[in-house]
């Protein structure tokens, strides 16, 4: 049996961290789900909404009458549990493999995450980290809102629209969207939100440099 190939085209690539490169579910459902116990909140409900987005715009949806400058003190007490927490922090199926494949190529890390929690946990997949990286310390606003992406891009000097975003939450999709840029989706989320392409996981994704620089991307 034949499988169809879809083939993306681009100049540079920017890559979600969780749910993208790393497997951290099982973290963010302890932390979270004591959160949601915490405020007498529904855990399954929380778990909807805090894929792809910082706390504390997370908390900020779950808790609209909450003032900011509480989320703001309680995400910083998340980050932290978060960053202490690595039991269970594997590898995306094809993560490795897929990030030496892009030896040379423009690329960037643009994720939710602070400093402190993205390091730890490409360390604990035992993924190398990109030399640019968009991290929550970069932007003033979270995924939904495209500029981390936009930042991305800027910094590898490349237009939107010759940037392929990788990501699998609904945030981020919309992220990568509403800044003019391509979308393939990963994992069993990403394809209920829309995304270019979408994949199970980065084995089904193939990278290839064409003489001018241009990317080409096959999506099995």
């Amino acid at each position: 049996m034949t499988t169809a190939t879809t083939v993306l085209t681009a100049r540079a690539l920017l890559l979600d961290m969780d749910g993208t490169l790393v497997n951290s579910d099982v973290v963010v459902e302890r932390c979270w789900r004591g959160w949601a116990d915490r405020h007498g909140l529904d855990g399954d409900e929380v778990m909807k909404v805090v894929h792809g987005r910082q706390g504390y715009a997370s908390m900020a949806v779950l808790l609209p009458d909450r003032p900011m400058e509480q989320n703001y003190a309680d995400n910083e007490r998340m980050l932290a549990e978060e960053t202490a927490d690595m039991d269970g922090v594997v590898a995306i199926p094809g993560a490795p493999e897929f990030l030496a494949s892009l030896a040379g190529v423009p690329h960037a890390l643009v994720t939710s995450a602070d400093v402190a929690l993205s390091t730890a946990r490409m360390a604990a997949a035992g993924l190398g980290l990109p030399d640019v990286r968009i991290t929550a310390e970069s932007v003033g606003a979270s995924k939904p809102d495209p500029e981390g992406f936009l930042k991305g891009a800027a910094e590898l000097g490349i237009a939107p629209e010759d940037c392929i975003v990788f990501e699998d939450s609904s945030a981020g999709i919309a992220a990568g969207q509403a800044a003019g840029m391509r979308v393939v989706g990963i994992g069993p989320r990403a394809p209920f939100h829309g995304p270019d392409a979408a994949v199970r996981d980065l084995t089904e994704v193939r990278v290839e440099i064409v003489g001018d620089g241009t990317i080409r991307l096959h999506i099995a």
